[in-house]
């Protein structure tokens, strides 16, 4: 029902930002009056701040503040905006009344609430030496000088080398070089976890874990109960794979069988992927690979999102996106951790890449290009500016993710000229392959970091104790620990991006992994009618209409609601369980005699 009663705008002014807040009786036109003003400036305002933080990840130089400024001022303006006082107001007196809202209205006031929380001007000092404290932090992270015996080197050679040299000694100087970072990383983020505390109690949060986990709708407690549910189902598989790379690790460097895995054994700085680990004879990717342009990367992920339907990336993707590493010799660095943005919360998207020829490349760019489709997806007349998100945080990664599976299974890569040769990959070999990416992820994820954080913020935990936790969780969860002790000189916790400039969020990845399988095998069972274990969604346009039946909304359905109406069920590691249940027969097999080492 419309209620076209009186009402007055009033308009304040913060910092030269002006808040509106509408006065009258609350009802359907008044509140989309408010609404569509609320969306006009916040836009503006939003776009500003991306582009400003965009400069501030695609060219660092040292000591150059002119980006981090420019970012520092239009991350200020939107949050004197966002958490204005008038805006906050107006927000709780319309959700006062939700009779007279409609259900998209309730949750874009509920979107208002929640992003205020991150910025309210009740504190504005606060909020202010917060932005100015992630700036800096930014900057130090990513423009730091990396060095192996006085010589600087990239993340990228760090990376390559931890893949593939059988040298214990470099593997060790590579881990060890590349922590670093972190020793420098320490005061800021201390400081960042007091400010980021202190900016959510202001509308009633205990803590920054807590705020960012209502964007589920869930307490911290359910979200931590949730997440030790999904590490406990797949631990059996876990504990299997551990025992069997402890042995076959031990093997390859000709050292005794540990208990815990040294870090610097695996191809990965913090152990979260070991999909090096594993060569499928008949499935080299990186053959075929090495030889490619990286501008083919991209072309190819497009590619295959338009067999699916979907159109071609915009003109100014390629115009304004990052896609390759800094030149040699460069005297400005870039961020080169892989990522996807929605400048605009239209039409201007973009990706930040570094990209080099080989496997895991290939992966992300079908991943960070999910994020991308997602975007365009959900910019459209019927998803509300406020809403043009994915329908939880978890779904935009389960996307990308989801088309990085189905990029890298072996009919889709021979599909696409990929495999060379008659022999036919081995199908136990190319499941443990997966399960190096998808499995070992859980307990990291689900665990070391999930737990960390938690208890960073909502246990206020003293820095002194910091790195002892962090190989306290990487012991219990991953079952590895550091080549030799790391006392709290170190900061390993934030050498990794997501503690610095993503924070209390990295279960989103978790929760991605198993909504990822609930919708592949939905895909490969009821549309395809194929194994889940090989699929080809190259060109099937009816998966391409199932995809967009899941983006379009973007947040302004339940999240809930469309993983019951897509999958038949509720979040659940059922799908994940099904399609490694052949490699955890196959490990027990293998592991026959050995013992375990972890719970």
């Amino acid at each position: 029902m419309t209620s076209w009663t009186r009402w007055l705008v009033v308009c304040g002014v913060v910092g030269g930002i002006v808040g509106c807040a509408i006065i009258g009786r609350s009802g359907d036109a008044e509140a989309q009056r408010f609404l569509d003003a609320y969306d006009a400036t916040y836009s503006k305002l939003q776009y500003d701040a991306q582009l400003a933080d965009w400069d501030s990840n695609t060219h660092i130089v040292d000591g150059d503040e002119t980006n981090a400024k420019r970012t520092e001022a239009a991350k200020g303006a939107l949050a004197e905006f966002t958490g204005s006082k008038s805006n906050i107001e107006a927000a709780r007196r319309f959700l006062a009344k939700p009779e007279a809202l409609s259900p998209l209205q309730k949750k874009q006031f509920d979107a208002i609430l929640y992003l205020a929380a991150d910025n309210p001007q009740t504190i504005p000092d606060v909020v202010k030496e917060r932005i100015a404290a992630e700036t800096a932090q930014t900057e130090k992270l990513f423009g730091f000088h990396f060095k192996l015996a006085g010589k600087e080197v990239s993340t990228n050679e760090i990376d390559d080398r931890l893949r593939d040299d059988k040298d214990l000694a470099v593997r060790r100087a590579d881990w060890e070089a590349s922590k670093e970072v972190g020793i420098g990383l320490r005061d800021g983020l201390e400081k960042l976890r007091r400010l980021r505390n202190e900016t959510v109690k202001a509308l009633g949060y205990d803590d920054y874990f807590s705020y960012q986990v209502s964007d589920y709708g869930m307490t911290r407690q359910e979200m931590m109960d949730l997440l030790e549910k999904i590490n406990r189902e797949l631990r059996p598989l876990y504990r299997e794979m551990h025992t069997y790379f402890r042995y076959e690790l031990a093997k390859r460097y000709g050292q005794p069988v540990p208990n815990l895995i040294p870090a610097h054994w695996l191809p990965n700085r913090w152990g979260q992927d070991w999909n090096a680990l594993v060569s499928v004879e008949g499935f080299d990717l990186d053959a075929a690979l090495k030889t490619k342009q990286p501008e083919w990367f991209v072309k190819q992920a497009e590619r295959f999102y338009v067999s699916l339907g979907f159109e071609p990336l915009p003109k100014s993707f390629w115009e304004r996106s990052s896609l390759y590493p800094a030149p040699v010799g460069s005297t400005w660095k870039k961020n080169n951790h892989a990522s996807a943005w929605h400048m605009d919360l239209d039409h201007d998207v973009r990706s930040l890449m570094s990209i080099e020829p080989n496997t895991e490349w290939y992966e992300t760019t079908h991943h960070e290009l999910g994020h991308i489709y997602y975007y365009l997806s959900y910019s459209n007349p019927d998803v509300p500016l406020l809403l043009r998100e994915g329908a939880n945080r978890a779904y935009h990664e389960a996307i990308g993710s989801m088309m990085g599976l189905a990029a890298m299974q072996p009919r889709f890569a021979a599909g696409v000229g990929l495999l060379q040769g008659a022999k036919k990959p081995d199908p136990m070999q190319t499941l443990l392959k997966e399960a190096c990416n998808y499995v070992v992820f859980i307990p990291w994820s689900t665990g070391t970091m999930s737990v960390f954080e938690h208890d960073l913020y909502a246990k206020n935990l003293s820095p002194g104790e910091w790195n002892a936790r962090w190989w306290e969780l990487a012991a219990k969860y991953q079952g590895f620990e550091p080549p030799s002790p790391r006392d709290e000189q170190y900061c390993d916790p934030a050498t990794k991006t997501h503690i610095n400039d993503d924070p209390a969020q990295y279960y989103d990845y978790a929760l991605s992994y198993v909504i990822l399988f609930q919708i592949h095998d939905h895909i490969a069972r009821k549309i395809l009618h194929e194994d889940p274990h090989d699929t080809n969604y190259f060109g099937h346009k009816e998966v391409g209409d199932f995809l967009k039946s899941i983006l379009r909304p973007g947040a302004s359905v339940d999240w809930r609601q469309v993983l019951r109406d897509k999958t038949g069920e509720d979040l659940s590691a059922r799908a994940m369980l099904d399609y490694f249940q052949p490699l955890l027969e196959w490990l027990r097999e293998q592991n026959a005699g050995r013992s375990p080492a972890i719970d």
